[in-house]
Parts: C-alpha cells; structure tokens; sequence
C-alpha cells in the first residue's frame, strides 16, 4: 500500500446479481460477498466493491479502465448488457469510450493504442 494513492472504490447497485455477472463477464472481474447486501471485487487493478441500494444511481465518479483493443472491449460490454453512451473518441493521449453498466454506474475505457 502506497500512502495517498486510491486504494479502494465503491459503488452502488440496484442488482448485486447482475451487476456481478456483468463485471465478470466483461473484465473477469472476481468477487467476494460480504452478505447480501456487499459484494467485494479484485482483479480490477484496483480493489473496491458495491453496495446493495433501492435508490436510483443518478451520479458517481467516472472511473476510467484501460484496454488495448477498444473495438474488442465495447462489444464484450454490449454482449454482457452494458449500455454505450458515448462512441469512441480521441483525446490528447488516445481514445475512449463511456457506457453504463446493468445498475446505471458510468465508466469510461480508453486506450493509447
């Protein structure tokens, strides 16, 4: 552990289920329930978790996750139910991509490649 560098990150899910089969499929994401109502994950690159809510999820950080292949990436989301909300576009660095995932957490992918 590194002082001062992020270390965890949590999230809120509408659907632990779901937003499990989601991340595993599309990252092989690993996860460790804590109760029904928490579910950690590693293998992210960044340990963190989500927490069961009944509220709507209006607003989060933008986590952003890196993948060499965009094109390969934005399919496997789709194909596991994750929702594009903005196509790939440059940036000064490279390109990226934004979707949402089953619960409505939006996250982006960028690559260098």
């Amino acid at each position: 552990m590194t002082n001062n560098h992020i270390n965890y990150i949590e999230f809120k899910a509408t659907k632990l289920k779901a937003i499990k089969a989601f991340y595993s499929e599309a990252f092989d994401w690993v996860f460790t329930d804590y109760g029904s109502k928490y579910a950690a994950f590693e293998n992210s690159g960044l340990h963190g978790g989500f927490e069961l809510t009944k509220k709507p999820i209006k607003k989060g950080a933008l986590v952003v996750l890196y993948h060499e292949d965009l094109k390969a990436i934005k399919k496997r989301i789709k194909k596991s139910g994750g929702k594009i909300t903005k196509p790939i576009f440059d940036f000064p660095g490279g390109r990226r991509f934004h979707f949402k995932d089953p619960s409505g957490n939006e996250l982006a992918v960028w690559s260098d490649k």
